[in-house]
This record gives structure tokens, C-alpha cells and sequence, in this order.
């Protein structure tokens, strides 16, 4: 990322405002104290989504008039009411890539050109004389005017930059689970086909341990972890989870947000050798896998998780993998599913750990009423089973992307790479090590602790037209192989 130092020399506000901070500083949970940032914030969003978005928060929110200039690139906000002198806000967007983008916002203060006041109404403010804006002249020679006055003094908004990030970074994912028909599709080709070794002789990616997981493995217990869909780091950790408990003996049941009629596909999978003809019977007779628009349950990574089940059967070990989800349900008729499916997995193998992975709200283990009063998955199987038998965690997280569907800003559904930040209760300070952390109180969420992974890490979906696979770069060790349509 890139370094602020030049911007906010230019423009840095680095005293403090009547009440606490200056808008030049960020809230640094880690310190607790407002600080000036060292690093630009990119995000991974195409310039004309981000800077609509800046707009809608003018508009909206702040209830201003925007004037756009440079296509869209450049915007000004009519003058903040109530405000003395006068000030406005300057947005000023940068492409950086296709889905690179950069936005500054900053508060403009207008001064008489006389000069006369100035001091005294900086004094009033409560803020100290603020830097001139006059090394930017080109910047601003076609900002909007006020007779009598000139813009010179400024400072970056960065609490209205934090609300952007939220908006375009903490926007829930999408399950798509009707109105998304299947692709036809010939046949895929599985990158990496080239290794020596068939799949059947292939040992499971299992990792290292997740620390704190092994005091949740039970006999008959249930954990339920809440999906923020679409990355490498969540089902790459389920995999390591169910590795350690087999290795001690233990049953395990891995039950997966994938509809329950693909379970007998799944299970032809999980008893072939896992070859490139294997995994064209299982996706080229998959509704779920060809989907329109493909959220994070089909990612690569997911599809890994798969495979790494098949191979740590094929090394003997008890695991068994069972599909959930409903077909086309949604809402509490999808969560009654959601539950009575997990239920009878978990009653099927009553001497087995279950391990479930599904999307966050399904997860929880209270209700919620900022979704009609919906009944998640987890607050029916907690009502159905001993409470001590049913936990549920969160994922904690630090800044990264995920491959989600998404309402963009132009209110169509949008399946893409998205930047995504943790709210402030996920995020995972930099003190925080990976693994596994039990809370020591009831929380309202219905979560008994949190699953923390870092930064987390796109993975796109498993199926692909091909000519996006082969624009992608290589894979990193110890990823999904993904394949490709033609």
C-alpha cells in the first residue's frame, strides 16, 4: 500500500478538535488512541463503484449536492451546512488497476481572500490553523467558487473514508439458492493434470493443528462454524480440524452448505481415486457446481475440502461427508432444512464429532430480529440437542478478499473478488495469534468463541470459463486445483 506521508504533509489537520480528535486521524484499536495512518487504504473495487459509493455517502448520508468532474473522478460537495467559514468536501478517485482503486476525501475550508478572520475562526473552531492548500493549486483550479472567498486550508476526512471501507468492504455475501440455473457444459480440465502421482496415491493436505480445536472433540458433539464465504483460510482450517480428531480416533462427520441432492454425487466422488474423470462426472453432473452465479460455497477451495476428505478416507481414516442445504428454500423454511438435515447426519453417526460449515447467520445459535425474526440452522439444532453438545464459532480475521456475490452500487448482483474487513469486534489485532479462542461470557450472537485466521485470501469458484483460469496466475502450494470449462 502506499505511503500517506506526501498526502498528508500537504494536507495533514494534526491538531485535535473540541471534543477529541482531528479528521486527519483513524481509531487504532490496537492502542486505543486516534492516530495519523502511515498507509493509503486500496480498494479492490473498479474507481467508478468506489467513487459512487463516496457519492451516495454525500448524498444520502450528508444530505449534499455532489458536482462531478474528470468523468466521475473528481467530485465536489455542495458547501456543509451551518459551517463557518465555509467548507466542502473533495473527493478525488485513482484507478489503479481494474478492480484497484484509490479514494481520497478531504474537507476543503474557504477563506476570505482579504484574510481577515481567519486566525480568529480557526480559533473558534477549536482547531488549529490548518495547512496551505496552495502545492495543490492544480488540483483545486477547478474547484467551485463563492465570491470573496478562495479554498485554502484543508485536511483528509478519514472517519468518511472508514464508513467507505465499511460500505464497500462489510457488505454481506449472498447465497444464491433460486432463480440460478445451471450452465451446460461439455467437459473440465483440471489444472496441475501433469503430476506423476494419480490422486488415490496423494496423502491429505492436512497442516498443522488448529490451536484450541482439540478441547471442542467430542463424541456426539456439534461444532458450527460461521462461513464469511468465499476464502482459501476457512475451509483450509475445517481440513486441519478434521485431520487432528481422526488422528485421535475419532468419527467425524464434515457437513457441508451444499444441497442435500448432491449427495449421491459426492459419494460416487468420495469412493473414486479422485482422478480428472472423477471430478468431470462430479461437476458436469452437478446443478450446484455449474450454478449462474456461483457464491463462495463453490469456490476452489471448497471443492479442496472435498478432495481432502476423499484422501483422508482413502488413508482409512472414519470420515464421512454429508450435503445440507436445501435446493431452493429460503428464509426460516431454509433453516428448518438447513437443521433437520444436520440433524439427522449428526444422528446417523451418533459416536461421531460433527464438524459444519455454513454461512454466518445460519451458524448462530440465537435468533436475530434484524431479519424478520429468522430462526437460524444453529438456534434450532441447539433446541434439539444437549446444550453442552453444541458449539458455535465466528472467524475472526484481519483485512483481505474473498470471491463473493454481492449487491453492487448499481443494485445488480455482482460475483467477484471483493475486499473484505472484519467489523470491529472480528478483527484480529496483530497481537492476536491464530487459533481457536473461547469466550468466557453468553455473547448476543449466539457464538461460544472465535475462529481466528488472519488475513483471509480470495478462492474463486471451482468452475470456470477457461479463459479466466488461464488469465489467473499460478496457484500458490498447497491450494485447490481449479478447474476449467471449454
Amino acid at each position: 500500500m502506499r505511503r500517506l506521508g506526501m498526502v498528508l504533509g500537504l494536507l495533514g489537520c494534526m491538531g485535535c478538535s473540541v471534543f477529541s480528535r482531528g479528521l486527519s486521524t483513524q481509531y487504532n484499536p490496537e492502542t486505543g488512541k486516534y492516530e495519523t495512518p502511515t498507509h493509503e487504504v486500496i480498494y479492490l473495487a473498479p474507481v467508478e463503484d468506489a467513487m459512487m459509493t463516496a457519492r451516495t455517502l454525500l448524498t444520502e448520508k450528508l444530505r449534499l449536492d455532489v458536482l462531478e468532474r474528470e468523468h466521475g473522478t473528481v467530485m465536489f460537495s455542495s458547501f456543509i451546512p451551518d459551517v463557518v467559514p465555509p467548507e466542502r468536501y473533495y473527493i478525488k478517485g485513482e484507478r489503479l488497476g481494474p478492480r484497484q482503486s484509490l479514494v481520497r476525501i478531504f474537507r476543503l475550508r474557504y477563506t476570505h481572500m482579504s484574510g481577515v478572520g481567519t486566525q480568529a475562526a480557526d480559533r473558534v473552531s477549536g482547531q488549529p490553523p490548518l495547512v496551505d492548500l496552495r502545492p495543490l493549486a492544480d488540483d483545486l483550479k477547478n474547484a467551485p467558487r463563492l465570491e470573496g472567498y478562495e479554498p485554502a486550508t484543508g485536511y483528509r476526512d478519514l472517519s468518511l473514508e472508514q464508513e467507505l471501507l465499511a460500505r464497500l468492504e462489510m457488505a454481506p455475501a449472498l447465497e444464491l439458492v433460486s432463480g440460478n440455473p445451471p450452465v451446460l457444459i461439455r467437459s473440465v480440465v483440471m489444472e496441475g493434470d501433469e503430476q506423476a502421482e494419480t490422486p488415490a496415491a496423494l496423502p491429505p493436505e492436512c497442516g498443522a493443528p488448529v490451536e484450541g480445536a482439540a478441547a471442542l472433540f467430542s463424541a456426539g458433539g456439534v461444532l458450527l462454524v460461521a462461513d464469511p464465504l468465499g476464502t482459501k483460510e476457512v475451509p483450509a482450517a475445517m481440513m486441519r480440524m478434521v485431520c487432528e480428531a481422526s488422528s485421535q480416533g475419532l468419527p467425524v462427520t464434515l457437513a457441508l452448505s451444499i444441497p442435500l441432492s448432491e449427495q449421491p454425487l459426492l459419494e460416487r466422488y468420495l469412493e473414486s481415486n479422485g482422478d480428472s474423470t472423477a471430478v468431470q462426472e462430479l461437476l458436469t453432473g452437478s446443478a450446484f457446481w455449474r450454478r449462474t452465479y456461483q457464491d463462495g460455497r463453490s469456490s476452489s477451495a471448497m471443492l479442496w475440502l472435498v478432495e481432502q476428505t476423499r484422501r483422508l478416507r482413502a488413508s482409512g481414516k472414519d470420515v464421512a461427508l454429508t450435503a445440507i442445504d436445501a435446493d431452493k428454500a429460503q428464509g426460516n423454511e431454509r433453516e428448518a432444512q438447513l437443521a433437520e438435515h444436520l440433524l439427522k447426519a449428526q444422528a446417523a453417526r451418533p459416536q461421531a464429532w460433527t464438524l459444519a460449515l455454513t454461512g454466518s447467520v445460519h451458524a448462530r445459535t440465537t435468533e436475530v430480529n434484524w431479519d424478520g425474526d429468522l430462526q437460524p440452522m444453529g438456534a434450532r439444532v441447539a433446541r434439539a440437542l444437549p446444550s453442552a453438545a453444541v458449539r458455535s464459532l465466528d472467524v475472526g480475521f484481519q483485512r483481505g478478499s474473498q470471491f463473493a456475490c454481492r449487491y453492487n452500487v448499481w443494485e445488480n448482483v455482482e460475483c467477484n473478488v471483493f475486499g473484505i474487513s472484519p467489523t470491529l469486534e472480528a478483527r484480529q489485532s496483530s497481537k492476536q495469534a491464530a487459533g481457536l479462542q473461547l469466550f468466557t461470557t453468553p455473547q448476543p450472537h449466539g457464538f461460544q468463541g472465535r475462529l481466528y485466521l488472519g488475513a483471509l485470501s480470495a478462492s474463486p469458484p471451482a468452475l470456470q470459463p477457461q479463459r479466466q483460469v488461464a488469465a489467473r496466475p499460478a496457484a500458490a502450494p498447497a491450494t485447490p486445483e481449479t478447474p476449467a470449462t471449454k
